[in-house]
This record gives C-alpha cells, structure tokens and sequence, in this order.
C-alpha cells in the first residue's frame, strides 16, 4: 500500500510504500482491551491505610481495667484512639489496576488502529519535519497549511527531535514522540496521526 507524502507546505512530493499494519482488520474489541490495560498500568495505586493489628505498638494494656474511672481499653491502638488503626479505610491491596496484554495483543490492536486511522484519511505523512529555530510558530504555520480548523495532532518523529518537540509542545492537543514510543492508546485519542517518512517506514 502507499500513502502520498507531502512537504511541509502541504504539496505532495511522492508517496511512500507501509506495511501491512496499515491493512490490517479493524478489532474495536481489542483496541478496548488494550487500551484499558494501558490506562490501568498508568493509575497511581490507591491510597493504603493501617489497621489496627499493623499499627506499631500498643501491644500493653494503657491502663487497669478497672478502679480508674475511664473506658476500658485493651490497646492504644484501638480505632478510637488517636494514633490508632484505621477502620475500613483504602487498601492497596484490596483492589489492583494494573492488567497484563502480551505483544502480541498490543501489536494487534496498534495496527487495528493505524488501519481505521488510515481508512478514515486521518494519517498524514510528511518528508521531514525540520524547522531553523524552536518555535511554535513555525509548527502553527505548518498547521495552517495542512488544516482549516485544527484537530488534535499526534506527530511521530523517526528519532528524537528536540527542535519540533520545543515548537509544538505549546500547542493545544498536539503531542509528539518517537516511532518506537508509538501506542494504540495516544493514536486513538488524537485525531490525526502525523508521521515523518522515515517514521511511517519504521511501522512494521
């Protein structure tokens, strides 16, 4: 399959040749999968209290059981006691988010993905993506040539490009990152996938 290229004057320069992943059958059920599992993995745990058998100390009793006047107390411990354990607070381990997706799934989704992106013409390729100095509105000028109304734009790059990185990274719902950092997850949030050349021929 080949896709037109363009520079970044939006004038197409020549097409290039991908790989089948931009073929691939289209599995909304797998893209699911994986993108819950991608969005579990990056949930912080949840917050982890102690009750009163893991709280240190108060293995003595405070004070007599009786002839003092107080409330009986077997433990400094005790819920009820300030410094005390916790009663049905959060538990860490009580509920975990994180998922397990073997390569295979993760690769199977992400070309689900570029193919329903490249179906829907929301896949964009550009020879390179160079800039003389490190600002956005250099990335804003090329924007306004590809697009009337901009979407959200995720760009992938062949190596690391501080330079673009730096010119887009304050524009609203554009993000950028490297091929090798490509996942189904960020492809599906974004409304175009804009790739360098070198990048899309590095999809396999």
């Amino acid at each position: 399959m080949n896709i037109d290229v363009f520079n970044q004057s939006h004038e197409k320069v020549g097409e290039v040749t991908v790989s089948k992943a931009f073929e691939a059958k289209w599995n909304p059920d797998l893209v699911h999968q994986v993108v819950v599992a991608y969005l579990g993995n990056k949930r912080a745990p949840l917050a982890h209290v102690k009750d009163r058998s893991e709280v240190r100390g108060g293995g003595k009793k405070p004070y007599a059981q009786k002839h003092t006047g107080r409330a009986r107390h077997g433990s400094s411990r005790s819920p009820i006691w300030s410094g005390g354990g916790i009663t049905h607070g959060p538990r860490s381990d009580e509920k975990n988010f994180e998922k397990k997706i073997n390569k295979k799934m993760k690769k199977g989704a992400l070309n689900a993905a570029l193919s329903k992106k490249n179906t829907d013409g929301e896949i964009l390729v550009v020879d390179s993506l160079k800039f003389e100095a490190k600002k956005t509105k250099s990335v804003a000028e090329m924007f306004k040539k590809f697009f009337t109304r901009k979407p959200s734009v995720l760009i992938i790059t062949s190596k690391e490009n501080k330079t673009v990185f730096q010119a887009a990274r304050n524009i609203p719902k554009t993000h950028i990152m490297r091929v090798s950092e490509l996942n189904v997850f960020d492809v599906m949030n974004h409304k175009v996938v804009m790739f360098e050349k070198e990048a899309i021929e590095a999809v396999k």
